[in-house]
């Protein structure tokens, strides 16, 4: 029997392919925020005509800083209550300029089944691979990891690839993996995109590692919970009273507590994703006359099921 969550993947894939066609027009503008604007404004348009009785989660930011699709933002016109993690354009500047793999994100749940994750960064560590003892730690040296997965992979280190955000608070990191001897591809934006291209052999990445957005690490670990893996999230809060305030608000006690991916992603989720530029993982929008074509990943942890769709719209 079909579980409720999986009954709504017209709703996610809708809501997906709407916001990576609203993105379309703002690819190579230059305009960050236009951009993010477009597909959060067609998003939020999808979801409220839905039957759903959603709350957002994992969203745009808290609501005096996010006028729409906001934590707390209720969307859908009634029916099944659902937690909703969402980002609109992950990758507002691959957008804006062009680059490859910026995305339209979203992922459903259960009520109470997302880490309520406050606005602030967290270190991450993930794999594709599945296994049942845990091969990599955010405890561990960054060389420990590399050793352990390339142990698992029966290869060396050196044939292992990580992905890492270029930021100047990763130097220490990428000095440290490549003293290791592994490979390092470094990518300007995209978390999500970055976690999943784990698990995509064709991608060539082994591990995903470094400092991101605790809201696009929910997103990540709900898609890699679909497809196997392993996932390892601890937020940062560096001393600022303002952002524990939040976490004891949203009831985040441990402040130092290692999430997994169960931890961040409870039961059965929905997650859906559509490409709005080119990448590794799926095509972006197309216009070719007077149609116009999107590509999307839907992924249902209730089926272990991916599956790639092509939808075409006449303009």
């Amino acid at each position: 029997m079909e579980n409720q969550i999986s009954k709504l993947s017209n709703i996610i894939l809708n809501s997906s392919v709407e916001a990576a066609i609203s993105s379309y027009d703002w690819i190579g503008k230059g305009d960050n925020m236009a951009a993010d604007a477009a597909a959060v404004k067609a998003m939020r348009s999808e979801l409220n005509k839905a039957n759903i009785k959603g709350t957002i989660v994992i969203g745009e930011g808290e609501r005096d800083k996010a006028p729409m699709l906001y934590i707390g933002e209720e969307v859908g016109i009634g029916g099944q209550e659902i937690d909703i993690a969402l980002d609109p354009l992950e990758g507002t500047s691959i957008c804006a300029n062009a680059r490859e793999g910026s995305l339209a994100v979203l992922a459903f749940a259960k009520k109470n089944c997302f880490l309520n994750a406050p606005d602030v960064y967290m270190e991450k560590i993930a794999i594709g691979v599945n296994c049942a003892e845990p091969i990599i730690d955010l405890d561990n040296s960054p060389e420990q990891n590399l050793k352990n997965l390339a142990l698992f992979k029966k290869c060396n280190v050196s044939d292992l690839t990580a992905l890492i955000l270029k930021r100047s608070r990763h130097e220490e990191l990428i000095a440290k993996v490549r003293e290791s001897g592994a490979k390092i591809k470094l990518i300007d934006d995209g978390d999500v995109a970055g976690v999943i291209s784990c698990t995509n052999p064709n991608s060539k990445i082994d591990i995903y590692m470094g400092i991101g957005g605790a809201p696009e690490g929910v997103l990540a670990a709900a898609a890699l919970k679909t497809v196997g893996g392993q996932m390892i999230g601890r937020l940062i809060f560096n001393n600022d009273k303002s952002q524990i305030d939040r976490a004891h608000k949203m009831g985040i006690t441990d402040l130092s507590k290692k999430y997994n991916i169960n931890d961040m992603a409870k039961g059965d989720v929905l997650f859906a994703c559509s490409g709005v530029t080119d990448g590794d993982m799926l095509k972006g929008i197309t216009k070719s006359e007077n149609i116009i074509t999107a590509n999307s990943l839907i992924m249902d942890s209730s089926k272990k099921s991916v599956n790639n769709i092509t939808s075409k719209f006449i303009l």
